[in-house]
């Protein structure tokens, strides 16, 4: 653990932190002085992990099996932002209702359905998930290939997911706000 990351354990220097609205960090170049993607979370920027293959593999196997479903007025992103009122997370995947065009002078501010795939960073993802049920993200699924399961979190309340299950075996997950939308476990871990 670094000196800095043992610093933000620290409740008082974190109730110091000057966080960084959205506006901000879209000035900021792409890449930090480490040459690094990030993206804002709760205003503090954030370092992107770098993706092992198994992440990558499991990442493009999902868009590639999703994008023939997406029905008219819908579209999937893969890696692009979604910007919330302080954060402008990059998730895995995101699908959007609307068209593209709508989005031409900004980015989405929420999702039908959004996919982290957790190779090392379960506990992130899963902290995520308020976050994306604070934006109205109807349904949020965390892909955990290592296990060969799903969480799959629906019904967003007050800032949290009221409905929350894990899909496993070789079961055929539906989108639950976007209907022809599956996936079927056991092709995609295979």
């Amino acid at each position: 653990m670094s000196a800095a990351s043992q610093m933000l354990d620290i409740p008082e220097v974190r109730a110091r932190i000057s966080a960084l609205s959205v506006a901000d960090y879209h000035h900021l170049p792409e890449l930090n002085e480490n040459g690094r993607r990030t993206e804002l979370i709760r205003g503090i920027v954030i370092e992107k992990m770098s993706k092992p293959p198994l992440h990558s593999g499991i990442a493009s196997h999902l868009y590639d099996l999703i994008r023939p479903q997406i029905p008219p007025g819908c579209w999937l992103r893969k890696e692009e932002p979604l910007t919330l009122r302080d954060s402008e997370p990059e998730p895995d995947l995101s699908l959007i209702v609307g068209q593209r065009s709508d989005f031409a002078a900004s980015h989405p501010t929420t999702a039908a359905l959004v996919i982290e795939i957790a190779i090392t960073s379960a506990a992130e993802d899963r902290a995520l998930a308020r976050l994306y049920a604070e934006a109205g993200v109807e349904e949020y699924w965390i892909v955990l290939p290592r296990e060969r399961r799903i969480e799959v979190h629906r019904q967003p309340q007050a800032g949290t997911y009221a409905d929350q299950t894990v899909v496993e075996g070789d079961t055929a997950l539906a989108c639950g706000r976007v209907a022809g939308v599956s996936v079927a476990l056991g092709s995609l871990f295979d």
